[in-house]
């Protein structure tokens, strides 16, 4: 069976995470409930004209794969598969709120329009010119996960030669508060340094965006390999442990042979309990990294972990900022990612080191 490559990376969140930066050298730290992007300059990859009639989510979605499309040294894709949990949420808010706001009459039609999920993947292909295969997946926080098993089945399968895989989320003023109303977010700002210390429920949101140019052929620049995905719907926290033994075990691997394990923790104490057998008993002599504190909760926030977990195997360095144990390893060779949220939608993910 052919081997999946991640060729090249484009990632927007709350950390410097693009342009000619050292890899988290100068982490960025907030002491607040819902954190921002540190977003580029627009202007730069999208025209003036196209930019105002952009939501957030499309504006970061097509930046973030213009860098990974930039760096691959690409024009064109065969395939752009995308994932989001909320799509272009605020410019559902928007429309909406003008139904209820104006009796439901005099409606512009731009906001429902660009409310769709699938837009962000639509503009890109606008963009490139692609007329390829063109998916999103909106599989709440199994999302970008399940676009990124999409692209390897679709480059295994010899459909496609190249895939931009990504996930985008934004949000907006009603979803915020909607989440805060129903505890998925802290009641009190936090430093978010001190996310896993503080011991109350919710954890602290975010927006971003990840994308990555996917092929079957290793090339000299080739950031890694993405071994396989593991998606699970539910599991009981006893079951984490085994599932993560199996799906190793399928790849003829065992716990020890992980070099760096990759948790999503983020904070909330009645849901982190699900990477403890992980943390303290299957890995436990294992390094240990974590990631949220950097990017935020969001539906796709996997696609930071995965270019974090990128960005180690092709370095081979592990910032201090994302340690979370005090195990080193003299080299990574294979990477393991596991996220959920709120105790649903469980993920593995093996990289390899090329």
């Amino acid at each position: 069976m052919k081997k999946v490559y991640i060729q090249s990376t484009g990632c927007i969140s709350a950390q410097q995470s693009w342009g000619d930066v050292s890899f988290l050298a100068t982490p960025l730290f907030y002491e607040s409930k819902v954190l921002p992007v540190v977003a580029p300059n627009y202007k730069e990859y999208i025209s003036a004209a196209a930019a105002r009639r952009m939501a957030k989510a499309i504006k970061m979605g097509v930046t973030a794969s213009h860098f990974a499309m930039q760096e691959a040294g690409k024009d064109n894709v065969d395939a752009i598969i995308t994932g989001t949990g909320l799509g272009l949420v605020r410019d559902s808010e928007k429309f909406v709120s003008a139904i209820i706001d104006n009796g439901e009459q005099y409606l512009t039609p731009t906001s429902f329009i660009q409310s769709t999920h699938n837009t962000v993947a639509g503009q890109i292909a606008l963009g490139i010119n692609c007329k390829g295969y063109n998916l999103t997946y909106v599989h709440d926080s199994n999302s970008f996960e399940s676009a990124l098993l999409d692209s390897i089945t679709q480059l295994q399968a010899d459909e496609v030669a190249s895939v931009l895989v990504g996930g985008v989320d934004e949000l907006w003023d009603h979803t915020i508060e909607i989440h805060q109303l129903i505890g998925h977010i802290k009641e009190q700002a936090i430093a978010t340094q001190t996310l896993l210390d503080s011991n109350t429920s919710g954890t602290v949101f975010a927006e971003g965006a990840g994308f990555f140019v996917l092929e079957s052929e290793k090339k000299s620049n080739t950031y890694a390999e993405v071994v396989d995905v593991q998606l699970y719907g539910t599991l009981a926290e006893e079951e984490v442990a085994q599932a993560a033994e199996a799906f190793l075990k399928e790849h003829g691997m065992t716990p020890s042979a992980v070099d760096v394990l990759i948790l999503g923790n983020n904070g909330d104490v009645a849901y982190d309990t699900y990477y403890d057998a992980l943390a303290d008993e299957l890995f436990s002599e294992t390094t240990q990294t974590y990631y949220k504190h950097l990017c935020g909760e969001f539906h796709t926030a996997t696609a930071f972990g995965t270019w974090l977990a990128a960005k180690m195997l092709k370095t081979q360095t592990i910032p201090d900022v994302v340690r979370l144990n005090d195990k080193s390893t003299s080299h990574i060779e294979t990477v393991l990612l596991y996220d959920q949220y709120r105790g649903e939608n469980h993920s593995f993910i093996l990289f390899q080191k090329c």
